[in-house]
């Protein structure tokens, strides 16, 4: 199988569904003439054109209330945020508008629509270009919030989100664009919520998503030179959350960690530790544990960003803690 990068993916994935569909278009900041920030449209103005792939002013709460109202008329706008910080400027049409016009119209309109783009900490960008809001989104009823971890499910997750009649969020990381990944050359698609066992495990449950699945990755592969077979569990998607997947897991573990970039208040991490002690709290040996990004606005200083995130470090502390082990 061919290996191609997390952007040529997305790509892939964008350029089939408009093959497919002449209603799907891309609406963002240089996504046309300089080819997307990222490169991820790069040659995309010039087979679909400029009224299919459209450059936008900086002018995020415009462009994106134009893609809702194109969606509720018969399209399907992929609409590209910059970084999902920005996003915060459209926030008021990306929840108000588009996750609530089905039930607000009693079901007369929908918003078929992508909003994408690149979440999380991205090198030193400091603290107004470095945050996780993926729990902000999946706590708003209408949307569903996607965050793959690699090339194969960029691909896959968003040519279904594409073709869902719900609004979706689809979150990527800016650290992962250049990574390479196997991906069949031939049409697959995946569920939205399912989620992904990377791998199987006997001792304790890690659960994580985007970008973070590299850091409990690599925390399984360093825990098991120490004697714990750890299971991991990508959830690839955070609304919806597949609960059943992680219940089963914890049955057969008995404990369960979860690895997320965001802040720990109110985060995807707190709930999954809610409905697990909700839902298979008999079958727990000690409390989940969370690591989490450090509650503090992102600093700038690469010690300090160090400090502040998850890493392998902290995620085989908190193994070692549920397993009562001494660090």
């Amino acid at each position: 199988m061919r290996s191609i990068q997390f952007r040529e993916a997305l790509r892939e994935a964008m350029s089939e569904e408009m093959r497919r569909d002449k209603s799907v278009y891309l609406m963002g900041e240089e996504v046309a003439e300089y080819n997307g920030a990222y490169k991820v449209s790069q040659g995309m103005l010039d087979e679909f054109g400029p009224e299919r792939v459209i450059d936008t002013p900086i002018a995020e709460l415009g462009f994106a209330g134009i893609g809702v109202g194109s969606a509720m008329n018969g399209l399907r706008p992929i609409i590209e945020f910059m970084t999902f910080n920005f996003s915060l400027v459209a926030i008021d049409q990306v929840i108000n508008s588009a996750a609530k016009v089905m039930s607000m119209s009693g079901g007369q309109y929908s918003a078929p629509m992508v909003f994408r783009g690149p979440t999380g900490s991205a090198g030193m960008l400091s603290s107004q270009h470095s945050q996780n809001f993926e729990n902000w989104f999946a706590n708003t009823a209408g949307l569903k919030v996607v965050v793959p971890s690699n090339p194969y499910d960029a691909k896959g997750l968003l040519k279904t989100a594409i073709r869902d009649n719900d609004p979706v969020i689809f979150m990527e990381s800016e650290q992962m664009y250049g990574d390479k990944g196997e991906v069949p050359e031939e049409e697959y698609l995946i569920p939205i919520g399912v989620a992904d066992i990377k791998r199987e495990g006997s001792d304790v449950t890690i659960v994580s998503f985007g970008k973070m699945m590299k850091v409990v990755l690599a925390a399984a592969e360093e825990l098991a030179k120490d004697g714990v077979n750890a299971e991991v569990i990508d959830l690839r998607s955070v609304r919806p959350i597949d609960y059943k997947t992680l219940v089963e897991s914890v049955k057969k573990t008995n404990r369960m960690v979860v690895v997320e970039e965001a802040w720990p208040l109110a985060s995807i991490s707190s709930e999954i530790a809610y409905h697990i002690q909700s839902n298979a709290f008999d079958y727990m040996d000690a409390p989940v544990k969370r690591v989490t990004c450090r509650d503090v606005p992102l600093p700038y200083a690469p010690t300090l960003i160090e400090a502040s995130l998850p890493n392998v470090e902290r995620t085989i502390e908190a193994v070692k803690q549920v397993m009562y082990k001494k660090a």
